[in-house]
């Protein structure tokens, strides 16, 4: 096996073995502290940990393509928000309810469309600019989050739909509808970044941008269909979380766009583009959840649980710098 190939096994096994840990940890920790008479790694507690790491979950995945490609999108988390509004709003409205169980279909495909369209305007930007993409979204994600303040002040929103709620809580194969979202979007992406040309020139992009261009990949239009792509599962997601709770506040989804970041880290993608996992970021995703829900099955505030979090990606980051630079000097021997 070449070094680069080990490096890589490492890096996404990685995030299993630290899964396997912490399972293990917190079911005999919790034996002691626990705060509830309940195990913690009841079958139900698991299904509900899984259902719970969707909304996040579904966003890190389309973050890890942006990331891979060298870009970054803070502005998710607005998105989530004004996509929540659109579909409850707009349930809301005279004319949807007289469609009955039809105005669904069109509330799902208002809000979807609102998150393709607001990730459209990032990647135009960026394309076009060649501004950062941390400097735009950054901007965007504060006029975004201006946008759901304006469309309905500092007021809820709320529509709850029965059918929609039916939908949320159903199980298929145990499992529930919430967690087949994310597995299917996993899938799917996973068949992108792993069988097709745009795929492969997402990591070429991220591992160097001018010798894509060289190569006669069109950069901008990839960028464009990215932030595009990041919009919509934004978008998803909150369609996913809402049409089962029925009200979003103006505030949601904030902070969204840093754990997001910290699940596709701790999968192992490199910040700077050109690496990275759909599948190590899933794992991503279910080691920040299992992190809650453990440190809050023994009893951690929440200050407790971010700052082991945030202490566990600054060792992350460390330790992917380090292998980064032993794989470098590896290969020049």
């Amino acid at each position: 096996m070449s070094n680069i190939n080990r490096t890589d096994l490492i890096k996404q096994g990685a995030i299993w073995a630290f899964i396997a840990v912490e399972l293990a940890f917190f079911s005999i920790a919790g034996k002691f502290l626990s705060v509830t008479d309940a195990t913690f790694m009841d079958p139900e507690n698991m299904l509900l940990l899984l259902k719970q790491s969707a909304p996040i979950g579904i966003i890190a995945l389309g973050m890890t393509i942006v990331m891979i490609n060298g870009n970054i999108d803070l502005s998710v988390g607005a998105i989530f928000a004004m996509s929540a509004v659109i579909l409850l709003d707009s349930m809301g409205w005279a004319w949807m309810q007289s469609l009955g169980v039809w105005s669904i279909p069109i509330s799902w495909g208002l809000a979807l469309l609102t998150g393709v369209v607001l990730g459209a305007i990032n990647g135009l930007i960026v394309w076009k600019t060649g501004v950062d993409a941390f400097i735009v979204t950054l901007g965007s994600m504060l006029g975004y989050r201006g946008l759901v303040f304006m469309y309905n002040g500092e007021q809820p929103t709320s529509h709850l739909n029965w059918t929609l709620v039916d939908f949320a809580e159903a199980r298929f194969l145990g499992l529930h509808t919430a967690t087949w979202f994310l597995l299917v979007v996993a899938l799917i992406l996973w068949l992108v970044m792993t069988r097709t040309v745009h795929g492969r020139n997402a990591y070429a992009i991220g591992n160097n941008r001018e010798a894509a261009v060289n190569a006669g990949i069109r950069v901008g239009p990839h960028f464009l269909w990215n932030f595009m792509l990041i919009g919509f599962l934004s978008a998803l997601s909150a369609v996913v979380f809402y049409s089962e709770s029925g009200s979003v506040n103006p505030n949601d989804g904030m902070l969204y766009e840093l754990w997001a970041i910290t699940a596709v880290v701790l999968g192992g993608t490199k910040l700077t583009g050109g690496y990275g996992s759909i599948i190590s970021t899933l794992g991503g995703v279910i080691a920040i959840q299992l992190l809650r829900k453990g440190l809050g099955h023994i009893g951690s505030d929440t200050e407790t649980v971010n700052l082991v979090i945030g202490l566990i990606l600054i060792a992350v980051l460390f330790l992917d710098r380090q292998l980064n630079r032993k794989g470098k000097e590896e290969l020049r021997v």
